[in-house]
C-alpha cells in the first residue's frame, strides 16, 4: 500500500509541475507586440480583476473565454497576450485560443510579470 501512495504522490507532483511549466513569451517579444497594438487579456475571475488589475487590459475570465472572445476579436491573426495570477490559467487560455484558430495567442505568465512588461496598475 505504501508503494501505491508513493507513486500516486509522484504522479500528482509531475502533473503539477507540467501545468506550472506553461511556456511564456519573452519580455522582448511581448514588448514588440505591445508596440504594434497587441491586445492584453486578463483571464482571472471578475472578482480578482476588480481587486487589482493593469490598465488598458480586457478582463475575460478563463471560464468565459470561448464564448466571449470571438465577439471581442474577430480576426484570428490578432496578437493576444494573456495573463492571470500565476501563469497557469493563461497557459490554459493560450491552448484554448490556439485550438480555436487564434494563431498569435501568447502567455505572458503571472500578474506580476505582466505588470513588469505591460506596466500601469489600477
Amino acid at each position: 500500500m505504501n508503494k501505491f501512495f508513493f507513486f500516486l504522490t509522484l504522479a500528482v507532483c509531475g502533473v503539477s509541475l507540467a501545468l506550472k511549466a506553461a511556456p511564456v513569451l519573452s519580455e522582448t517579444s511581448a514588448r514588440d507586440y505591445l508596440k504594434n497594438g497587441a491586445l492584453v487579456i486578463d483571464v482571472r475571475t471578475a472578482a480578482e480583476f476588480k481587486t487589482k488589475h493593469l490598465t488598458n487590459v480586457v478582463n475575460i475570465p478563463l471560464a468565459e473565454l470561448k464564448a466571449k472572445l470571438p465577439a471581442q476579436i474577430a480576426d484570428k491573426r490578432t496578437v493576444v497576450l494573456l495573463h492571470c495570477q500565476s501563469g497557469q490559467r493563461s497557459g490554459q487560455a493560450q491552448a484554448q485560443l490556439q485550438a480555436m484558430g487564434y494563431t498569435n495567442a501568447f502567455n505572458l505568465g503571472s500578474y506580476d510579470r505582466a505588470a513588469k512588461i505591460v506596466g500601469g496598475k489600477d
